[in-house]
């Protein structure tokens, strides 16, 4: 699916915590509806069949509890998305990636084969579908994620180019998939963030380091191989760059995914570089916009929050702009775009206890209208308002809620934008005091962990619902004054 990830390095956040985060977004044919759960290690499967590839994964004893996003519909899959577990690492899969022509010849994707005649089926790999519910509860590290899911891609395949991000309370890895069994693996610094958007994003791999010591680079066995027979280094000085060798280089890119790149760090860093104008250091079609920097200030999960809503706010590409050439309105896919499911920054605290160290700020529906709530992640199940998406819009369901809301007030932004920044306001901060309550509560001792964090993520759940069906009722009224057929007598 198409996606936007940030991913913050503790010494590049507010707090020391490492963040993770990603929006899902949907393809551009429909919408799909997302819950949030808590799935117990009796619910995992002992063997695992995807429903695209129809393979089948014998699984690991012992799994543990986590948090998961999967679709509310079943039909396609599970598509675990994000979660923690209870180990306090998470997880976020996938970021997908595009890739070139020499890739994909030399180890092509491993796609289903249907039964034909008296030929028997073969099936595919491993994708989006599966990575979350394959790998999350097997995992006490983000080391450990990394080296799982590459045993399992160079084992079984995979039917798509794929990014994903595995984070415990001291790393974060990104790792990358290169064609069917391939991958690369790098452990984000420590005092930068990394954007990605739908595209091959590491400019930069140490090989000595990932066939030697592995501090930092982690890859598929074969890996110096592969690039050397199928002559895919493209570097022509400095360090080796995947980025080159391995990705795409298009005119849809440029369009598609560099822009939302050369947004994002322009947030986080917009005195480091010149964005604008003819002598710009990087535009929004720059194939070289760097795959992690040190930002000029901490970034806190507010932060985050609005990087992952933006639509190039500033700029001329503003699908809501109101000044400059209007031709260039909407010419660029947005971050916060009508077809996002849902966002999820996971935040892991290494000075906390366990029972709070990790908190999941979560989100449904178009970023630009919706508001980032925090939720403790070590509980047993998840609130009712955040779990109860069915197949049908209902104001029962956050997700729904929130697509009702972004659908009512596009058509009046202007109208409704202030509304929209009072809500995720007043949400955001409360919401806040409620967690930091409860964590004074569990660090005083004495109290039952579990149920001072599931009361807070309860009362958390109560006060979105109240906050989101006020605003809902606001957008409601505003798209109702502004319909065509509106008339007063006063109108005569």
């Amino acid at each position: 699916m198409p996606c936007t990830t940030l991913l913050v390095g503790k010494k590049a956040s507010y707090d020391g915590s490492t963040m993770t985060a990603r929006n899902e977004d949907s393809g551009s044919t429909g919408f799909t509806a997302k819950k949030m759960t808590v799935v117990h290690p009796e619910q995992q499967p002992k063997v695992y069949r995807s429903v695209i590839s129809h393979v089948e994964i014998p699984l690991p004893e012992n799994p543990m509890r986590y948090t998961a996003m999967p679709n509310a519909n079943p039909k396609e899959g599970i598509w675990g998305a994000a979660g923690v577990n209870s180990a306090n690492v998470s997880m976020t899969a996938t970021e997908t990636l595009t890739s070139n022509e020499r890739v994909l010849a030399a180890d092509p994707m491993v796609r289903l084969i249907p039964a034909e005649g008296d030929k028997a089926e073969v099936p595919g790999g491993i994708g989006e579908e599966d990575m979350v519910t394959l790998v999350l509860p097997y995992i006490g590290s983000a080391r450990e994620g990394v080296l799982r899911l590459g045993a399992l891609l160079s084992q079984y395949g995979t039917y798509e180019m794929n990014g994903i991000a595995f984070q415990d309370a001291d790393e974060i890895w990104w790792l990358e998939t290169i064609g069917g069994h391939h991958w690369i693996a790098r452990r984000v610094p420590d005092e930068c963030y990394v954007v990605m958007p739908n595209q091959l994003g590491i400019d930069a791999f140490d090989l000595d380091d990932a066939f030697g010591e592995q501090k930092e680079h982690l890859c598929s066995d074969d890996l110096r191989t592969f690039i050397a027979e199928n002559h895919l280094d493209l570097t022509q000085e400095g360090p080796f760059n995947p980025r080159l060798a391995f990705g795409s280089h298009s005119d849809a890119d440029h369009v598609y995914n560099t822009p939302r790149a050369w947004w994002i760090e322009r947030f986080f860093n917009p005195r480091t570089n010149t964005w604008d104008g003819v002598d710009a250091d990087y535009r929004p079609d720059s194939d070289d916009i760097p795959w992690c920097r040190v930002p000029e200030a901490k970034i806190t999960p507010e932060d985050v929050k609005y990087a992952l809503s933006g639509h190039f706010q500033g700029t001329p590409y503003d699908p809501y702009g109101r000044h400059g050439d209007s031709s260039l309105r909407g010419s660029l896919r947005p971050i916060g775009v009508n077809r996002n499911n849902f966002l999820s920054v996971v935040q892991i605290r290494p000075d906390y206890p366990e029972a709070t160290r990790a908190l999941e700020w979560i989100a449904f529906g178009s970023n630009v209208y919706n508001a980032l709530v925090p939720l403790f992640s070590q509980v047993d199940g998840a609130p009712f308002y955040f779990e109860n998406t069915g197949d049908l819009p209902s104001t029962e369901s956050f997700y729904w809620a929130n697509r009702m809301i972004a659908a009512l007030a596009d058509p009046h932004f202007g109208k409704c934008a202030n509304q929209i920044e009072r809500y995720q306001l007043a949400l955001q901060s409360e919401a806040r005091a409620i967690i930091l309550r409860a964590e004074k509560e569990v660090a005083a001792g004495g109290a039952d962990e579990k149920a001072v964090c599931e009361k807070a993520n309860a009362d958390i759940a109560a006060l979105t619902r109240k906050k989101t069906d006020e605003l809902l009722s606001g957008v409601l009224l505003e798209a109702s004054f502004g319909m065509k057929n509106a008339f007063a007598r006063s109108d005569a």
